[in-house]
């Protein structure tokens, strides 16, 4: 650690004497005049997901909230995961443990797969996995752009699985007509290398995008040796990204564009918590190709979009190292996404109306094959069997005049096999005098049983019914001066017919999904925004609390009693984020991460779940350009060394470190 802090410290006193960038940042108080213009531009961004269709935030009543391509660079050696985990009310299990662990993401204390995660505004997920959520070691941050987090019930515009909230993931792009060559290296670590290069530009008629990306580690042991005297091994992680957009600009008013993106990467995993496997590998592969059209009119537009994903996971536990039930297991998942889209929005005086159909068809295979001492044990899932498809209509309507803005909106959805269910969403709000919103929102929201709910041979029931949530949210959004934003945010969510296993054979554990459950979440979102030229800081504060309803305990037994318990499990009560970052000027900028996680309950299969205990980890950054095309980097993270859980178990990252240098030209 001290080498690093010297090597940190030697980065920040070179630009004393550097004179590439003499001239430091203009402070914004120079550019915006609070009467003239109330919201800074950096604040009030104008952003895509909330509505469909671009809009300033200070127009919606809708609760968003922006990473933007500045915080990305100056966060260079974070994950994706990592990165979305410092905004409120996200929680990103495994985000800190070793590459490669599977990351489930959280909104508001939601389980898993009630996230829908968006590339560029199109859904994607993994319909192989039971909770069909999409993982995030298929993205590599260099891919990416700006992230916009849209929390509540989102199911009128995006449909099944945005019960908590979406989060649109959008990857660069061409800007600037003249082309742009660039690259990225940099060591850290567990004997990690993390490099891309890429090209981008644009012409009269044609932009195009391509990117490729490596990275390699070494890792640590995934599994958490409680004695140190087990010997465990190190797991390694290797990631592959090869990505390329095109588009064509057929007319003034007419675009077509098109993209392919293949993802891939292999991780050593271990058999389970406090349980080391030196020979249980997986390799996982995405594929995911798509186009669109998009005609641009004098009062809106009309977007065709199709999107096809594909996935394939394999999994691999050899025999010479027998950590588990089984001596040998192999098993492949394999899922398909086809997706179309057709949405028009049209503006009219005060009013914005949007209307829209999309399709959605879903399949997997899945084969598992194990020997143990009874025996080989074969089972598959065969996608003739394992399919479903879903089709739905939407609209909504937007009225804004004189600070009051109001949405309204519906989605009808027909499923296959469950049949047909709807939606709404109503959301009001009203700017006074450009200093103060006020912001209400009532919708409701649902998710699709998955497939492996639906139709597994063992657990399956074909006569499952969407999980069905309702969904409050109210608060107050104050600007106190052209750079400074808070926000405060009450929500409240119930989700009826919510799916578990229940256990129907006490002796074998077996049994069968039902909609069984009453789950209710409630909490508080504090945020703190301020930008100048100079500073950046970004605070948040996270109260969470839930509860369930049920006949049946959570590892899915019979109770003597309908009972309700609190399950927020791997979510905080309480979470606290700041993000503090000082450009002393063009060339260099410091940054400091501060992340506080409160208590919280780890569940525990068949026994009364475990309390993880909180913790503080305190992340720094620099970053310095040593020229107009080239900038070096640093990035210390758990400075402290803090030991922790994240999942019990599972080890997190101790202090750990990223540096490099970047090339544009």
């Amino acid at each position: 650690m001290r080498k690093f802090f010297v090597v940190a410290a030697l980065i920040i006193s070179s630009q004393l004497h550097s004179q590439v960038f003499e001239q430091t940042n203009t402070d914004s108080s120079m550019i915006f005049n609070s009467d003239e213009f109330p919201f800074n531009q950096i604040l009030d961004k104008v952003v895509i997901t909330a509505n469909k269709y671009p809009r300033k935030q200070s127009q919606s009543g809708k609760v968003v909230t922006v990473i933007d391509k500045n915080v990305i660079e100056k966060l260079g050696g974070h994950t994706i995961g990592e990165i979305l985990n410092t905004v409120a009310g996200v929680t990103i299990n495994g985000a800190n443990n070793n590459l490669g662990t599977n990351q489930r993401i959280s909104i508001r204390g939601s389980s898993d797969g009630n996230v829908l995660l968006l590339i560029d505004g199109i859904p994607v997920n993994d319909p192989s996995l039971i909770s069909n959520y999409y993982d995030l070691n298929f993205i590599n941050t260099s891919q990416v752009e700006r992230i916009e987090i849209l929390k509540g019930g989102q199911s009128t515009l995006y449909g099944s699985d945005a019960v908590s909230g979406v989060i649109n993931v959008i990857t660069k792009k061409a800007l600037n007509k003249k082309p742009d060559i660039f690259g990225n290296a940099g060591f850290g670590s567990y004997s990690t290398f993390n490099g891309n290069a890429g090209a981008r530009g644009q012409t009269k008629t044609i932009t195009y995008n391509a990117l490729a990306s490596a990275i390699t580690s070494r890792g640590f042991s995934s599994a958490y040796d409680s004695t140190g005297q087990n010997g465990f091994d190190t797991d390694g992680y290797t990631q592959y990204i090869l990505r390329a957009d095109f588009g064509i600009k057929l007319t003034n008013d007419l675009q077509w564009s098109f993209f392919g993106n293949f993802s891939k990467y292999n991780a050593d995993i271990d058999a389970a918590a406090f349980t080391d496997d030196k020979d249980f590998t997986t390799e996982n592969k995405n594929w995911q190709t798509g186009s669109t059209i998009f005609w641009k009119h004098t009062n809106g537009g009309l977007h065709l979009n199709y999107h096809f994903n594909y996935i394939n996971r394999y999994y691999l536990d050899d025999s010479s190292d027998k950590a588990s039930f089984a001596y040998y297991s192999k098993s492949t998942y394999t899922g398909r996404t086809h997706f179309a889209e057709l949405y028009e929005n049209y503006k009219w005086k005060h009013f914005e109306f949007l209307a829209g159909l999309d399709y959605r068809k879903y399949n997997t295979n899945q084969v598992y094959n194990s020997i143990s001492m009874f025996g080989p044990f074969d089972t598959e899932m065969n996608d003739t069997l394992a399919n479903m498809q879903q089709s739905s209509m939407y609209g909504s309507v937007v009225y804004n005049n004189k600070g009051l803005n109001i949405e309204a909106g519906g989605r009808f959805n027909h499923h296959n096999v469950y049949g047909n269910n709807s939606t709404y969403t109503f959301n009001p709000s009203f700017l006074i005098q450009k200093k103060i919103k006020l912001f209400a929102n009532l919708s409701s929201a649902f998710k699709t049983p998955t497939l492996f709910q639906l139709f597994d041979v063992f657990s399956g029931n074909e006569d499952l019914d969407p999980e069905k949530s309702t969904i409050l949210e109210g608060g107050v959004e104050v600007y106190p001066s052209y750079n400074t934003r808070i926000r405060a945010t009450a929500f409240h969510r119930t989700t009826e017919n919510a799916i578990q296993y229940i256990i129907t054979n006490p002796t074998t554990y077996e049994g069968h999904y039902y909609n069984t459950n009453k789950q209710e979440n409630s909490g508080i979102e504090v945020e703190f925004n301020y930008e100048t030229g100079k500073w950046h800081i970004s605070s948040n504060y996270t109260y969470t609390k839930g509860k369930v309803s049920s006949a049946f305990s959570e590892s899915g037994e019979l109770l003597s009693k309908d009972t309700t318990y609190k399950n927020l499990y791997r979510v905080p009560d309480h979470a606290f984020n700041t993000f503090v970052s000082y450009s002393f000027s063009k060339a260099f900028s410091i940054t400091a991460l501060l992340k506080y996680v409160g208590k919280r309950l780890e569940p525990v299969y068949a026994a009364a779940p475990k309390q993880l205990e909180d913790y503080v980890t305190m992340d720094l950054a620099a970053q310095y350009h040593l020229s107009k095309n080239i900038r070096a980097f640093v990035d210390l993270k758990n400075i402290t060394n803090k030991k922790y859980f994240d999942v019990l178990g599972y080890n997190s990252r101790r202090f750990n470190f990223s540096t490099g240098i970047g090339l544009s030209f």
